[in-house]
């Protein structure tokens, strides 16, 4: 099942409940959706009138918006963009339409990350390194043991292992890099991760133990944190163009990824690599991104075509 909502997105973001999913838009605004109200949108014969799933609507960037987060224990959601900021939007204020804080980075804002407790931030920008900020103070911190890495170590995405120990950064130069946690130190740098073409995606599994990326080379590649080792290849879908994601599923059995040459969303086994669906995405053009809920047989996509679209249902 899918439901269709029309607007310029460029990314989105589930909250860690799974009851709210955020959208950032070309058009500078950010949307934030009940996961519940667009799932009673899908029902075929609602009886209690139009349902607006848009609870919340905030604009306050000047340039395109590049990625989303969410606190992990209040109702925050930050926002990286290319206007060289993350914003701070509180969500429980129902008239609030800015941001009630603003770090102002010396770079496009590509990727953002909560720290598990709340208290830290990565943002991942042109700038090779992440920069990481505490969100009391806004102090910026960068990693005083960091490789050499070349013009293009732009970072497309950072995230954070489940309990923060690690986080992951993809690059430009096609680097999957692995850094600690605590120290910032970077412990492994998988240098042609994704050979010369860029790594657009990157994520740990749940028990920290593996690193899922993507890349412009038409792959989806599965990392031992510990070794650096690959582990598994999921191939058969292209993407060349986009800043493609590859993403788990919220049980971890699957993979989903983007066919820009058919246009499909493709799924695989997680432990066999088999391809088990390919579904019509039904954007025009194929979509930008995927994001699954963490807690339920629910995703996103975002398209080129002025379109979000939510899926239900299990593969």
């Amino acid at each position: 099942m899918r439901h269709d909502i029309f607007q310029n997105t460029r990314c989105a973001r589930f909250s860690p409940d799974g009851r709210f999913v955020a959208t950032g838009s070309a058009d500078t605004s950010i949307k934030l959706f009940e996961v519940a109200k667009i799932k009673q949108m899908m029902l075929p014969d609602s009886k209690d009138g139009p349902v607006r799933p848009v609870i919340r609507t905030f604009y306050d960037h000047i340039q395109p918006i590049n990625d989303l987060d969410f606190h992990p224990q209040s109702t925050i959601l930050i926002s990286g963009a290319k206007d060289h900021t993350i914003k701070f939007f509180d969500f429980s204020k129902a008239t609030a339409k800015r941001a009630y804080r603003v770090i102002q980075d010396t770079h496009n804002v590509r990727s953002v990350s909560f720290h598990p407790s709340g208290d830290f931030l990565l943002a991942g920008t042109d700038h090779p390194i992440a920069h990481l900020y505490d969100i009391n103070t806004f102090q910026c911190y960068l990693s005083a043991n960091a490789p050499e890495i070349g013009v293009n170590g732009a970072i497309n995405q950072v995230r954070y292992s489940s309990t923060g120990g690690m986080y992951v950064t993809a690059s430009k130069d096609g680097a999957i890099r692995l850094w600690d946690g605590v120290t910032a130190n970077c412990v492994r740098s998988i240098v042609g991760a994704h050979g010369t073409a860029e790594a657009t995606s990157a994520n740990f599994t749940k028990d920290e133990r593996y690193v899922l990326s993507c890349g412009k080379d038409s792959t989806v590649k599965l990392w031992e944190v510990g070794s650096g080792r690959l582990v598994k290849q999921y191939l058969g879908a292209t993407h060349t163009r986009l800043r493609c994601q590859a993403v788990f599923n919220d049980t971890e059995e699957f993979i989903l990824s983007i066919d820009e040459l058919s246009n499909e969303i493709f799924i695989w086994d997680a432990v066999t690599t088999e391809k088990v669906a390919r579904w019509p995405s039904n954007h025009i053009g194929a979509p930008r991104w995927l994001e699954h809920s963490p807690v339920e047989a629910a995703f996103v996509s975002c398209g080129t075509d002025r379109s979000i679209r939510f899926w239900k249902g299990t593969i």
